[in-house]
């Protein structure tokens, strides 16, 4: 049997620094796009809860929290030993 898992809103995407900002490409592999991307991040005051949702879903694409995906993978792995080894 098929069960709809519906899936809460993300509010804090309204409060992203992203959103005022269309001019900046968050989904590029271009170094100076990056930077500016990362610069637009760093003053964001949802930036946690961007990352922590670009982990838990597993974004594959983009800069998410100010972390490239390469980042956030190694940042996943930490989270992960972590988890393994509290348990």
């Amino acid at each position: 049997m098929n069960q709809l898992i519906e899936i809460e809103p993300q509010f804090w995407r309204e409060g992203a620094a992203c959103v005022s900002r269309p001019e900046v490409d968050f989904f590029t592999d271009r170094g100076e796009e990056i930077v500016r991307a990362k610069a637009v991040c760093d003053g964001c005051p949802v930036r946690d809860e961007c990352l922590v949702f670009a982990i838990e879903t597993n974004q594959a694409d983009g800069i998410w929290g100010g972390y490239t995906w390469k980042e956030r993978a190694k940042i996943r792995r930490r989270w992960s030993e972590d988890y393994r080894r509290a348990g």
